[in-house]
């Protein structure tokens, strides 16, 4: 059996990004998924809501995890696809919240490139928005893609070692 390539990162990794929420981002995740509701983008309904004001959509915090997951976790010679997240809401985000995302990795399988990480959102008050773990495959970058059944050869430089891997496409 091969060795396996180590990832870049180690159980106890820990990664943050802030965002604040604006109504443009509010406004363009509606748009884009669809989800219309009037708590998400009519003042007045919101205002009658019990929520009171407008809230961004729960996903858009998701939305900043993957953003932390596919540009600040991998190295430069890695990508990461999302496999599995769990999420467990605590309370609404409102238009004007600074949102910090906190990744950790909690356990790393080299062997078959994945990662087990938690996942925290919090607002400017350290109040938890949403909990939940995530699962990741981390795969070598950059890589090719050949079209299922046909051979491909996968190339990938770590440091002065170049690795070829010849193997067929799914």
């Amino acid at each position: 059996m091969a060795e396996a390539v180590r990832l870049s990162f180690e159980a106890g990794h820990r990664i943050t990004l802030t965002k604040t929420v604006t109504d443009q981002d509010v406004r363009d995740f509606a748009r884009l998924s669809g989800d219309t509701q009037g708590f998400h983008v009519d003042d007045e309904a919101a205002r009658q809501s019990r929520f009171g004001q407008r809230i961004a959509h729960g996903t858009l915090a998701i939305g900043f995890i993957s953003a932390v997951l596919g540009t600040r976790l991998p190295a430069p010679h890695e990508s990461v696809s999302y496999l599995s997240q769990t999420a467990k809401f605590h309370r609404p985000m409102y238009i004007g919240d600074t949102i910090t995302v906190i990744v950790e990795v909690t356990k790393v399988d080299h062997r078959r490139r994945l990662a087990v990480l938690t996942t925290v959102c919090t607002n400017q008050r350290q109040e938890i928005v949403l909990r939940g773990e995530a699962t990741v495959l981390v795969d070598p970058f950059p890589y090719l893609h050949a079209a299922p059944g046909r051979a491909s050869e996968r190339t990938v430089q770590h440091g002065n070692n170049v690795e070829r891997n010849a193997h067929v496409c799914p």
